[in-house]
């Protein structure tokens, strides 16, 4: 192998000394960026394996240049800025899977994700951090803490490999992000990133969603249609809630990974499927192969590679450092100086968050739309909600069976067609959910 090269675009002295003292950097060729040039262009003109850049604000021009080239689809990346919310900053980001290190820098770390991209040279690179509030990125993935920087080490590694991925990990804690972060990362990057909820698809409709439909092969089918397999052709197949696919189609599904063959629902013709798998649940996979609604071939099938995503109560010292993060981008966007209050704080790192990250971002949007200038406790909306009646203006001559039946169908349409959240709320197990909704439909 010859020897790597090393691309830097850096104005800071010291940082360049520190750069240029390691010894991890003097395993590289070092070519510099010419000061008088536009470093994009450079770049582009320069083949290089790592590409390490300090910049502050991204003119439209680069970004345009530097989307348009894709060049950063094929490089390991660093970018170094002053942690100032950035919209092209942020784009740029899924150009590949970069890392973004924001100041005050953390050489070690810096260091560290070097010597990583020294090692892999031969692979498709993800990377570390981006730091708004302190905080490190990772691909789409932000954090800083201890269980998320096990989780983007895990990630890099299976990411560059076509092994299926099993992603678990409770409502809101970032699995599509996840999955979406392993897309960056692979060689499939420059391909489709297909997205599919499994458990707010009907049974009547999964065959058309996942395998596509002709024209004509039922009522209502007026045109051809791709399914997801076709979409993500060379690309990669999220399955989210995957444990809530009715059991027919699992069988379906497990033979597409198996063979990978499927054909269109009314169509003879039978087509090869060339993506990676990306399977996820917010439920305990195993717990649902027990409860009879998951089957444990797929199971085996689909989980190659488990990653569990940690619960944001997990992820010590991120919250507050979230909660800045994501006020940052709202100041960012408004052009606002708003501020989080030291109880507000308290209030935020106190809190369960039950939703996970999700709810705390919503938390924190909520808020910065309702204060002036400083975010106090009540503006954050945190109040534990008391529990409504499921179904209200009940007749009083409606028959017990029927009240449940409603109350069952109010839940879901509440939770989005999410079977286990409705399960959960009901008190019921989703295979007594399951097999309810079936006896309705044969009634039907």
């Amino acid at each position: 192998m010859t020897q790597p090269l090393l691309f830097l675009h850096v104005q800071d002295p010291e940082l360049i000394a520190q750069l240029l003292q390691s010894d991890i950097v003097r395993r590289f060729v070092i070519c510099k960026s010419q000061p008088d040039e536009c470093w994009a262009e450079q770049l582009l003109r320069q083949p290089c394996d790592l590409a390490f850049i300090e910049i502050d604000n991204l003119e439209q021009a680069q970004y345009e240049l530097l989307q348009q080239s894709q060049v950063l689809a094929g490089i390991d990346f660093i970018l170094v800025s002053n942690g100032t919310p950035d919209l092209a900053l942020d784009q740029l980001m899924r150009c590949g899977a970069g890392y973004h290190f924001r100041q005050p820098l953390d050489m070690n770390s810096v260091l560290d994700t070097i010597q990583d991209s020294y090692r892999q040279l031969s692979t498709v690179v993800v990377k570390r951090k981006v730091q708004s509030s302190d905080l490190d990125q990772f691909g789409l993935l932000v954090g800083s803490s201890a269980a998320m920087l096990g989780l983007y080490k895990t990630v890099r590694k299976v990411a560059v490999t076509e092994a299926n991925v099993f992603i678990v990990g409770e409502s809101g804690a970032g699995k599509e992000l996840v999955a979406h972060t392993l897309h960056l990362a692979s060689h499939r990057a420059d391909k489709a990133f297909i997205a599919i909820n499994c458990g707010a698809l009907s049974s009547e409709l999964i065959d058309s969603e996942l395998f596509g439909h002709v024209k004509g092969s039922f009522t209502g089918a007026l045109r051809d249609h791709q399914g997801v397999f076709a979409q993500a052709e060379q690309g990669t197949l999220f399955l989210d809630e995957v444990t809530e696919m009715p059991l027919e189609q699992q069988v379906k599904l497990l033979r597409v990974l198996e063979s990978g063959e499927y054909r269109p629902v009314g169509s003879n013709k039978v087509y090869m499927a060339n993506v990676r798998v990306i399977a996820a649940t917010n439920r305990d996979p195993l717990q649902a192969v027990a409860d009879g609604v998951f089957r444990e071939d797929l199971y085996f099938r689909l989980s190659q590679f488990p990653v569990k995503v940690p619960a944001l109560r997990e992820r010590e010292g991120d919250i507050a450092g979230l909660a800045y993060h994501f006020l940052a981008y709202c100041n960012a966007r408004e052009k606002q100086q708003k501020q989080l209050s030291d109880a507000a704080l308290s209030v935020i790192k106190q809190h369960g968050w039950p939703g996970n990250v999700r709810e705390l971002k919503h938390a924190v949007e909520r808020a910065f739309i309702l204060a002036d200038k400083l975010i106090e406790p009540e503006h954050l909306l945190l109040e534990v909600a008391t529990p409504t009646a499921l179904i209200t203006d009940i007749p009083a001559d409606m028959p017990l069976d029927e009240l449940e039946k409603a109350a069952i169908f109010a839940a879901l349409e509440r939770n989005s067609g999410n079977k286990t959240d409705t399960a959960q709320q009901l008190g019921i197990s989703v295979k007594t959910l399951y097999n309810k909704l079936e006896k309705y439909q044969q009634e039907s």
